[in-house]
């Protein structure tokens, strides 16, 4: 397929079918550019995403617009008289995605903000604050361990141990990749922010949504409350005693996957009370297994290792249900006669979407008519980044079937032109 292209051309009227046209192309070949077996591999600071980044800045420069690089590497576009106009208001994506993953995620958010800035710059709309465009690199963990890099790197997060992690085929730092890609590695790895906080008025970023709440619900166009924070064991190892299958008897085991069974039981249990409390919370336990060396049909195990995840829109829930993890923990513990030992705790804190946002977003969609519902985000986003460090925030979800992470994504273009067309109506008078 050939990638050197004028989508549509400037003389054209860019109407909904053609915005419709406009974006069903681009994700033709942004998919195309990174086809990989069943799905896309566009990977963080890497070929992949690189090759999305130099497509969109094709298409930009077509279109009179401004293209820059932020000091973390991320794509910035812009209208031309935008200049140093501050603060302005970002809204955007990510282009990255999961090896062999699915073509919409992060890249939809990316696309609806080019849409917007292409109608405002071809209808010589002049916004009430100015709208710049960024493609945030490095937000899917797949590739080097951290999650969020770019976002996190104009805010200062990123830390020596991120820098120094490894790509998960080459073996090569991330801050190996970073630098290649024109990143101010001398200030990421100092800690200092590269954006003003002062500089941003607000963040918008348009996404698919990831599980099957909206296609359940049948809902096109979803207005997130929140995101979940979570807490990680990534590694939990419960010490119990092998024994043969047929001699011991039931008094006499400490039997760790029963115990670690019972466990989960009890979480489970408790999971549910808070969920009719009307609480949010979810939970999994991703990873469960036994020591694949010495495990054996005839053999009581002596150990076994499994990972446990929480996640809420409140810390407070996160805390409290951390800290019934534990007593339960204890008290199997003695029941059982094993003992469990927890690798460090991961903590990433929950993001509120900004209230202001959230009305406008609904404000618009009646002014659309586009049928909507507010909804919170189970899984992570820049979004949060931008939220924790002050900036108000807010996020668009859009119907997609099949979940994500996978090559089986099924956004619907019909839904995600009105997904791009809440991001424009938006825009146009952002409640700041």
């Amino acid at each position: 397929m050939n990638t050197q292209m004028k989508i549509i051309d400037s003389d054209l009227s860019f109407c909904c079918s053609k915005r419709a046209e406009f974006a069903s192309t681009i994700f033709e070949k942004l998919r195309f550019l990174s086809l990989d077996g069943p799905g896309v591999s566009r990977e963080s600071y890497g070929v992949g995403e690189q090759k999305a980044i130099d497509f969109l800045i094709q298409i930009a420069k077509n279109e009179g617009l401004i293209v820059s690089f932020d000091q973390a590497a991320n794509l910035i576009i812009e209208l031309p008289e935008c200049g140093e106009q501050i603060p302005s208001i970002f809204c955007g994506s990510h282009l990255d995605s999961v090896p062999q993953g699915g073509n919409f995620d992060g890249a939809a958010g990316v696309i609806a903000g080019l849409i917007s800035l292409i109608r405002l710059k071809r209808n010589g709309i002049k916004t009430k604050l100015p709208i710049k465009l960024i493609a945030l690199r490095g937000e899917e963990s797949a590739w080097f361990g951290p999650c969020y890099i770019g976002s996190n790197s104009l805010f200062g997060h990123l830390t020596e141990d991120d820098l120094n992690s490894k790509h998960r085929t080459t073996g090569k730092s991330l801050r190996n990749y970073m630098a290649k890609a024109g990143a101010n590695i001398e200030k990421i790895s100092k800690g200092e922010k590269l954006l003003k906080i002062s500089d941003v008025a607000g963040y918008i970023e348009l996404h698919i949504e990831q599980g099957p709440v909206m296609v359940a619900r049948n809902v096109p166009v979803g207005i997130v409350t929140g995101l979940r924070g979570n807490i990680r064991y990534k590694k939990i190892r419960c010490l119990g005693e092998a024994g043969h299958s047929g001699a011991v008897p039931r008094w006499l085991r400490h039997d760790p996957v029963l115990a670690t069974s019972e466990l989960l039981h009890r979480v489970d249990e408790h999971w549910r009370v808070l969920l009719e409390r009307g609480l949010d919370l979810v939970l999994t336990a991703g990873i469960f297994t036994t020591n694949p060396v010495k495990h054996a049909m005839s053999r009581i195990p002596g150990e076994c290792e499994f990972s446990l995840e929480m996640r809420s829109q409140s810390i407070e829930t996160l805390e409290a249900f951390d800290e019934f993890l534990k007593a339960e923990m204890r008290s199997i513990e003695r029941e059982k006669g094993v003992c469990f030992n927890l690798s460090p705790k991961g903590l990433i804190k929950p993001a509120i979407m900004n209230q202001n946002w959230i009305e406008h977003l609904s404000s618009c969609c009646d002014t659309l008519d586009i049928e909507h519902e507010r909804l919170p985000s189970g899984a992570g986003h820049d979004a949060a980044v931008f939220a924790n460090n002050g900036i108000p925030s807010a996020m668009i979800f859009v119907r997609n079937q099949n979940g994500s992470h996978n090559p089986n994504e099924a956004m619907e273009i019909s839904d995600f032109m009105q997904g791009a067309e809440l991001l424009y109506e938006s825009l146009l008078e952002p409640p700041f």
